[in-house]
C-alpha cells in the first residue's frame, strides 16, 4: 500500500475557540490516537489531496515532533452546507497489530453473461478487510469470468492471503443480471 507524507504541528491549546480560529488560518485539527500516546495536532488543508481526495486507498506517515508515525485515516468531519473538511482521526499503525480498512474492489476478467446480453452490477464499492499493514493490496480483485447471466459472487468466494474480510460472507460483490436482449438459449424447433 501506498503512504503519504502528511507534516503537523501540535495544538498548544484545544478547544472550540482555538479550533474556529485555526480552520480560518487554513489547518484542521486532527487527533491521532491507537498507540502509547494520544496527540492533538494541526495540518494545512492542502495535505489531504492525496490521503482524502483520491480513489486509492493510502496510509499517512505523520511528522510531529521530529517523529513519523505511520497511521490510517479513521474519520473525516465535514461541514454541513459548505463541505469544509472540519476534523480528522488518525489510527496510529502499531507493528504486528492488524488493522482494518475499506479497500476498492476492482473487477477483471470478461464474462460470458455479458457477452450474451446480461447486465454486470457492482453491488459494492469498497469492502473492509482485516490484516497487517505489509499484507494489506491496495485494491481487491474480483475475477467475473465465470460469470454467467444470474450468477453472482458474495464475499465468501474472495480470497487474499493473510487477509480476513470482515463483511458479511453471504454479501453479494457482483452480480450478471438478465436484460431484455438476452441471448435465448432454448433449443431450436424441430419442423
Amino acid at each position: 500500500m501506498k503512504s503519504v507524507s502528511i507534516s503537523g504541528s501540535l495544538r498548544e491549546n484545544v478547544g472550540k475557540r482555538d479550533s474556529k480560529a485555526q480552520r480560518a488560518a487554513g489547518l484542521v485539527p486532527c487527533v491521532l490516537y491507537g498507540g502509547e500516546k494520544q496527540y492533538q495536532f494541526v495540518v494545512a488543508k492542502n495535505e489531504f489531496k492525496n490521503l482524502i481526495y483520491t480513489p486509492e486507498v493510502r496510509y499517512a506517515v505523520i511528522s510531529l515532533d521530529g517523529k513519523e508515525i505511520p497511521a490510517i485515516l479513521q474519520a473525516s468531519q465535514y461541514h454541513p452546507i459548505t463541505d469544509e473538511l472540519l476534523h480528522v482521526d488518525f489510527l496510529e499503525i502499531v507493528d504486528g497489530k492488524p488493522i482494518t480498512i475499506g479497500l476498492p474492489i476492482r473487477i477483471v476478467g470478461t464474462s460470458p453473461g455479458v457477452l450474451r446480453g446480461g447486465k454486470l452490477v457492482k453491488k459494492v464499492r469498497k469492502l473492509k478487510v482485516r490484516g497487517l499493514l505489509q499484507d494489506v493490496p491496495e485494491e481487491i480483485p474480483v475475477d467475473i469470468s465465470g460469470l454467467n447471466i444470474d450468477n453472482s459472487i458474495k464475499v465468501n468466494e474472495l480470497h487474499i492471503d493473510n487477509i480476513t474480510f470482515v463483511e458479511n460472507p453471504n454479501s453479494i460483490v457482483a452480480a450478471v443480471l438478465s436484460t431484455r436482449n438476452v441471448e435465448a438459449e432454448q433449443p431450436a424447433e424441430e419442423a
